[in-house]
């Protein structure tokens, strides 16, 4: 099992940065595959970007060159580091987790972290 607990939200101004950090419990971690998601107020949750456990990459085209997944396992942590940051941006960020690297394209990951609120505004 994983559990995971996100960090890293907050407020800024648009054309800044933020780096949010995901810290997943669970010996299995180098394995998983990781991701993050993003839900707007009164929208879908969508996908932003996933990481394999041999840390191949998948971006949504909003996270394309903006965007960086990334993963620390000695650290059992998953990193997204935003920059250009819009209002559009504005959402709660979810890590997910999941042993098949599909299931996090496809909003299937087994594992889901509380959320952190990420506000870009002037």
């Amino acid at each position: 099992q994983a559990q995971l607990v996100e960090s890293g939200g907050g407020l800024v101004q648009p054309g800044e940065s933020l780096r949010l950090s995901c810290a997943a419990s669970g010996r299995l971690f180098s394995i998983y595959a990781m991701g993050w998601y993003r839900q707007a107020p009164g929208k879908q949750r969508e996908f932003v970007a996933s990481i394999s456990s041999s840390s191949i990459t998948n971006y949504a085209d909003s996270a394309k060159g903006r965007f960086t997944i990334s993963r620390d396992n000695a650290k059992n942590s998953v990193y997204l580091e935003m920059n250009s940051l819009k209002a559009e941006d504005t959402a709660v960020y979810y890590c997910a987790a999941d042993p098949a690297f599909a299931s996090l394209r496809a909003g299937t990951a087994g594992y889901w972290g509380q959320g952190t609120q990420v506000t870009v505004s002037s």
